[in-house]
């Protein structure tokens, strides 16, 4: 693994790290946010699903408009560096916030979350040359720096709001952005020579106070929205369209092989909006599957509940390395393993994933409480799918669409993400338990029905998938045809 390392770019290692301190901070609020609407604010099961929705839906959503920012007026690095601020300040917040505050706070993580995340990646594209075959490895283990950050989150986050209380875990993840800035601007000589004209420009103090201006209003903006998620739905719907607008307005301007292989970028983007309404079902749906029916220990160690979480990194860390082999190795043997194929095993190892689930049903104790093995066995293969597709989406850009949008595209990628926000809000909501029903049998029951629906109609998708993979094969190598 380290030899995979040594082969990527300098830039490589700052970005990872500025990764891992970034996501832990994210992912310590995440992996607590939906307990904490039922446990602080008092919101009954149903609520709290649909209001994590709308935050995950402007998380990923205004990810366009940083995208833009760093594609466009203020430079990737510039935007990079002011997300960071925005996510510290909003961190902070929460953990000062009262009941009446809470909608603020978060309303400025989604705007510095924004801000931010397209960047990133947006930047380690731009590190590698065309056809550059150490891409996908490069891109797998990035995504591995995202999971190292959450994987200690995950278990360190629930443990500290459940023994000591939120304000310590929210003030945690502030550190851990804090440690993002630091890393940034010690390591920042290693992507300076990485420039785009936005980059290398002046900004001018107008400037700087129309983006003050801009931040500030959707904050406000967000605020509202987490407080009315009727609303909230209805603009990302306008959004999404707008977006989906702009990319038509794009594509048509290109040559015939880059706009088939922009019919591709979309199709697979339509594919991604089905794996992130799935992998929702992690900090929802089966956090309280894992509350209700599951036993709290892992290795014969007690943790809390909601660390289950932590299954997925932890996976996506011990398979990371292995996927990248593979993919140098099929590399060396001219193997063509496309996106296309990798995005449709992704989504058979996910449909096997929900599947299992059900059969725990079968082998629960006298309290309808089932082994953590079912949830350790369930990750794995949620794990491998989203290694096969949401860590290699940011390839996929990279790859399909030309570089001149790739940070708008980007944030387009990250649109699935907020789309699915609301989509699999509702999927978990039906499994959300009637006020009679406590956790045991009963609860049981409810959600191994449902994980055997999801399971089922995520293999139809998948073999649908299938069927497509040699048509979009044709489209992605279109440029040998013309």
């Amino acid at each position: 693994m380290l030899a995979l390392f040594r082969e990527q770019p300098r830039a490589f290692r700052m970005i990872f790290m500025l990764e891992i301190w970034e996501r832990f901070g994210f992912y310590t609020v995440q992996g607590i946010l939906t307990l904490y609407f039922i446990r602080f604010l008092g919101f009954n099961e149903t609520q709290a699903y649909y209001t994590f929705g709308a935050y995950s839906a402007l998380v990923y959503g205004l990810i366009v408009v940083g995208g833009y920012l760093g594609d466009k007026i203020l430079g990737t690095r510039r935007t990079i560096v002011i997300g960071l601020i925005t996510l510290a300040a909003g961190y902070l917040a929460l953990a000062l916030a009262n009941k009446n505050q809470v909608f603020w706070a978060l309303g400025l993580i989604c705007t510095g979350n924004g801000l931010f995340k397209a960047n990133p990646s947006s930047l380690l594209a731009k590190c590698y040359n065309d056809n550059d075959p150490r891409l996908h490895g490069g891109f797998t283990l990035y995504y591995m720096a995202i999971n190292m950050g959450s994987t200690v989150a995950l278990l360190v986050g629930p443990a500290i709001s459940s023994h000591f209380g939120y304000f310590y875990a929210y003030f945690l993840a502030f550190i851990g952005i804090l440690l993002a800035i630091t890393n940034y601007w010690f390591q920042r000589k290693h992507v300076l020579s990485i420039k785009t004209p936005c980059d290398v420009k002046k900004i001018s103090m107008g400037l700087w106070s129309l983006t003050l201006i801009l931040i500030t209003s959707i904050t406000t903006l967000s605020a509202f929205l987490l407080q009315h998620v009727v609303i909230a739905k209805s603009l990302l719907l306008a959004i999404t369209t707008c977006v989906i607008g702009l990319y038509i307005y794009y594509m048509r301007k290109e040559t015939k092989p880059v706009i088939l292989r922009m019919i591709v970028a979309f199709i697979l983007m339509l594919e991604a909006v089905v794996f992130f309404t799935l992998y929702q079902q992690m900090p929802t749906s089966l956090t309280l599957f894992a509350v209700n029916n599951v036993h709290p220990y892992l290795l014969g160690i007690a943790i809390d509940p909601q660390s289950m979480q932590a299954l997925n990194p932890i996976w996506i860390i011990t398979m990371s390395p292995v996927l990248a082999w593979f993919y140098k190795k099929a590399n060396q043997r001219d193997i063509n393993f496309s996106i296309p194929y990798k995005f449709t095993a992704g989504m058979f190892s996910c449909a096997l994933s929900f599947s299992l689930l059900y059969f725990s049903r079968f082998f629960h104790d006298d309290m309808g409480m089932v082994s953590s093995g079912w949830l350790v066995a369930s990750y794995f293969f949620q794990s491998t799918g989203e290694l096969l597709v949401s860590a290699l989406g940011v390839a996929m850009v990279a790859e399909l669409v030309p570089k001149h949008i790739a940070g708008f595209v980007m944030g387009m990628w990250f649109l699935t993400t907020a789309v699915a926000g609301f989509t699999g809000a509702w999927v978990g909501s039906l499994t959300a338990l009637p006020t009679n029903i406590q956790g045991g049998m009963e609860s049981l029951m409810v959600y191994t029905k449902v994980f055997a629906i999801i399971g089922l109609i995520t293999l139809s998708i998948a073999i649908l998938m299938l069927l497509l993979v040699q048509p979009l094969n044709r489209f992605s190598s279109a440029e040998n045809q013309v």
